[in-house]
């Protein structure tokens, strides 16, 4: 009997020191998952524009791009919390917005025809009437060459605007790097000949 009742209390205290480790645990998690969101929140606050011009220009709506920079960050938030490499995020960012962007743009393609959308927005910093003349007809051109180039060369020329290198850009898109500079060399080629016209 007295055997069995020392099993028992060792039992019990070794249940009490497991709950009192999973609280102190439970709450050391809690202070890393604060942290951890107000490190993602001023990242947020960072890049939710240039994740969201660059989703854009998928030809997805403003409120999709929105949707899609959210779904972003929720990830890289499952991403740290799991204690994921980390050692590139702004590459990691941009290629998952990439990855949504293109589910998106692949969903309102096989949806019926409908509400153009990808409207291009004019800017207009109210110069004289010629001046908006001249610039409307360069932006169109440009807009149009713009349009023209092939996907691939799309996304890399958009991705080098948006800062990122080379090798980020290779990545993301899935070519090689060659072929980044190639893309890049041939769309600005294109570009700056419809420029100079």
């Amino acid at each position: 009997m007295l055997v069995g009742s020392a099993d028992m209390s060792s039992f019990s205290m070794s249940t009490s020191t497991a709950i009192d480790l999973v609280r102190r645990l439970s709450t050391q998690r809690a202070t890393k998952d604060l942290f951890l969101e107000e490190e993602i929140l001023r990242l947020f606050d960072l890049m939710r524009t240039r994740l969201l011009r660059y989703s854009v220009s998928f030809g997805i709506s403003v409120q999709d791009g929105e949707d899609i920079v959210q779904e972003t960050f929720l990830a890289l938030f499952h991403h740290l919390q799991r204690e994921r490499c980390d050692d590139n995020l702004h590459g990691w960012l941009f290629r998952v917005t990439h990855n949504l962007s293109l589910k998106q743009r692949l969903r309102i393609l096989r949806e019926p025809a409908g509400v153009d959308a990808c409207e291009v927005e004019r800017f207009d910093p109210n110069p004289n009437p010629e001046e908006s003349i001249l610039f409307g007809e360069r932006y169109a051109r440009l807009q149009s060459v713009l349009q023209a180039l092939p996907l691939e060369d799309q996304l890399c020329l958009r991705l080098r605007n948006e800062g990122l290198r080379y090798r980020e850009i290779a990545k993301i898109v899935g070519i090689s790097l060659g072929s980044v500079s190639a893309s890049l060399s041939r769309s600005l080629a294109r570009l700056e000949q419809v420029d100079l016209r």
